[in-house]
């Protein structure tokens, strides 16, 4: 097999066209027998596999420096690169990763797990280059989908104005993770659909290079209908209008075409953008059919496609999307926003139900949030369904636009916590830092399923401002699910388990709830008592209980699956330390001030901490003396 003789990229270098065509076929062989295995992104990466030999054949990675956009589209360059026997280990604990990783390889040059950044990147290695007085190629390789993000198109702003050489690839499938929408969309579709306008281009301009000599007014009326060409036709005027040198659409699996398409962008002077169609899936039907569910595949059976299917109780996001709903049925206020994420945020059936109600703006956080400020202002009721990790986008929004103005906005923060095998990126670890801080709003965390549904039920009829509810990438508890949902006390805590002189409390949010239980029982069963609180409101914290706790003497263990520093844990030490009660020992266990990679989500805990043996560690450290010796 060629695969086999491949470990640099240098090694395909000598194939025929022939050869690379058999190659892209072993290639897409490979992925879809591992990942079979290990589950992963499987349609962008089938979709990419000529596209990648393209670029690696004509260019000489690292000293020409690729960058992927995202990162998940990036398996065929790992192949090339020299990392084919890891893939047994993608996304695993100390494994490969799934995203593109520096550490791992010279080859990776840029680390994303946010899409729209590739741009930005690019025009910053190119001044770099130009600099430094050097001449390496610079490719950013962004998908259709990404080019809605807002940050790419300031890139594009900038790059056209600078016109620096470099290449921008247009992966073009119609596809992010859901459907692509928006103006950007619509525009890429009549460029794909157009079949005249290259063949009109080129007649044209052939025609104007046979005319000896065009001077003064008939030079300027030659170019005004050359403009006026390409508005008729609409094909790249917006990339060509930007500054950039359009070239395509191309077939982006006929592997003859792109070689000599990327070779043809290579004797253009300034920015080129390469319009590049290519089919997510491509070569495996299942994931042709329905790329958006194997986007993000599980490990499946390749014969029928079928994939191992989830275990267990319903994952936290079916519980808010059917929980909306139930309220929407009843509050015609109530919207759905997402950016670009409605399976992932659980908000496909509330589209069914409510199609006028569900607004997806595509990558677009900042616009967003933005948008949901100004419609709450108008009365209504937006939920804006977002992963925290994505949420990070849209700080300066959250902070100026909604919560500034005290604005009814609800953030449904999912993955909030550990997110497993997509690792540092895609972890929801740091939204409790960097909205806990801001004026006006309100944060909570469910401890199970039932009180998720009375949060929502809370948030939907709370007109106090904006009010967060963050809830894990895992399993609910299974517990009873209350006939109807009611409103809980702002800023209440709640005791799940006491006894009569409790030595300690323990402070606990969401998931970690749980491990404080089993911790406390641990400690009962040694004759150590300890209070365990559910402390679902992070803000504002249950001043009450908090002065009860220190009336009675506990010291206090906080838990939270998340940041440390700026966490759950930092408030309740600011709150003793503004009262000046110094009289407690207070004990905060969260995630460390570092970035946990990639791995199963019980690996994740066990690498910080977030363990009940560690809980009864902490509490036992914290009795006097005189009851550790005993």
């Amino acid at each position: 097999m060629l695969l086999d003789r491949i470990n640099e990229p240098g090694d395909i270098k000598h194939y025929s066209v022939e050869e690379l065509e058999l190659l892209a076929q072993e290639i897409r062989t490979f992925l879809i027998e591992k990942l079979s295995v290990t589950g992963g992104h499987l349609s962008s990466n089938l979709g990419i596999v000529e596209l990648t030999i393209a670029l690696h054949y004509l260019y000489n990675s690292p000293v020409d420096k690729f960058l992927f956009d995202v990162g998940h589209q990036s398996y065929v360059h790992k192949i090339l690169t020299g990392r084919k026997d890891r893939f047994d280990t993608l996304k695993k604990y100390k494994g490969m990763s799934g995203f593109i990783k520096r550490n791992e390889s010279v080859h990776d040059v840029w680390e994303a797990g946010h899409s729209s950044t590739s741009l930005s990147a690019a025009m910053g290695m190119a001044l770099a280059r130009d600099f430094k007085g050097e001449s390496n190629k610079v490719i950013a390789i962004i998908g259709d989908g990404a080019m809605t993000g807002g940050m790419a198109l300031e890139a594009m702003n900038h790059i056209g104005h600078e016109k620096k050489d470099l290449m921008v690839v247009l992966n073009d499938n119609e596809m992010s993770i859901a459907p692509n929408v928006g103006a950007i969309h619509n525009y890429l579709s009549r460029i794909r659909s157009d079949k005249n306008y290259k063949k009109a281009k080129g007649e044209l301009e052939s025609l104007l290079k046979k005319i000896p000599s065009i001077g003064g007014t008939l030079a300027k009326t030659a170019e005004k209908v050359k403009d006026s060409l390409k508005y008729m036709v609409v094909s790249g005027v917006l990339f060509e209008e930007l500054g950039f040198n359009y070239i395509g659409p191309v077939d982006g699996h006929n592997l003859p075409l792109l070689l000599e398409t990327f070779k043809q962008a290579d004797k253009v002077k300034g920015p080129v953008l390469v319009h590049v169609i290519t089919r997510k899936g491509k070569g495996y039907l299942p994931a042709e059919e329905d790329s958006h569910t194997w986007h993000g595949a599980s490990s499946y059976k390749i014969e029928s496609g079928q994939m191992a299917k989830a275990v267990g109780n319903p994952m936290y996001t079916e519980i808010f999307g059917n929980a909306l709903i139930e309220l929407a049925e009843k509050d015609t206020r109530i919207i759905a926003v997402t950016p670009a994420m409605p399976g992932g945020s659980g908000l496909l059936k509330f589209a069914k139900a409510f199609p006028n109600r569900m607004i997806d703006v595509g990558i677009a956080e900042e616009h967003a949030a933005t948008m949901c400020a100004a419609v709450a202002g108008e009365g209504l009721k937006p939920v804006f369904a977002v992963y925290s990790t994505f949420l990070q986008r849209a700080y300066d929004q959250t902070l100026h636009d909604i919560c500034r103005m005290n604005l009814n906005v609800i953030f449904a923060i999912d993955r909030a916590g550990f997110v497993g095998g997509d690792g540092e990126t895609h972890h929801g670890v740091y939204d409790i830092a960097f909205l806990r801080h801001i004026p006006n709003i309100t944060i909570m965390m469910p401890k199970d399923e039932n009180e998720l549904r009375n949060m929502m039920y809370t948030a939907v009829h709370y007109d106090g401002g904006p009010i967060a509810i963050r809830y894990p990438r895992v399993n609910t508890r299974g517990v009873t699910i209350d006939e109807t949902m009611t409103a809980l006390p702002i800023g209440t805590w709640e005791v799940v388990a006491d006894a009569p002189s409790p030595t300690a409390a323990i402070l606990a949010i969401g998931p970690m709830v749980q491990l404080a239980e089993e911790a406390a029982e641990t400690l009962k069963r040694e004759g150590i008592h300890v209070r365990v609180i559910n402390a679902r409101f992070i803000k504002p914290l249950d001043e009450t209980m908090l002065l009860q706790l220190a009336k009675e003497g506990l010291n206090l263990v906080t838990i939270e699956e998340a940041s440390v520093k700026g966490g759950f844990g930092s408030s309740v030490l600011e709150f003793y330390a503004d009262r000046n009660i110094y009289d407690m020992r207070v004990k905060n266990i969260g995630v460390p001030d570092y970035f946990v990679e990639h791995g199963s989500l019980n690996e994740q805990r066990a690498e910080v901490g977030l363990a009940a043996e560690r809980i009864v560690t902490e509490v036992k450290n914290l009795l006097p003396k005189k009851r550790q010796r005993a």
